[in-house]
């Protein structure tokens, strides 16, 4: 079984086509924040975990 790649918040934001200063606004919200993971002062996503948060959190 392979490790999914994680990706930087600079990834994330360029595939949203977002501001780095929204992943990181999405990263503080408690239980309603974007999936990742801290490694140090890193900060890292599964690509698949967010696509998937998205949709689910996109059906107001």
């Amino acid at each position: 079984m392979q490790a999914e790649e994680l990706i930087t918040v600079q990834d994330l934001a360029k595939r949203l086509n977002v501001p780095v200063s929204w992943i990181y606004q999405r990263t503080r919200r408690g239980q309603h924040s974007i999936p990742h993971m801290k490694l140090g002062k890193y900060v890292r996503f599964s690509w698949h975990q967010v696509v998937q948060f998205l949709q689910e959190n996109n059906q107001r």
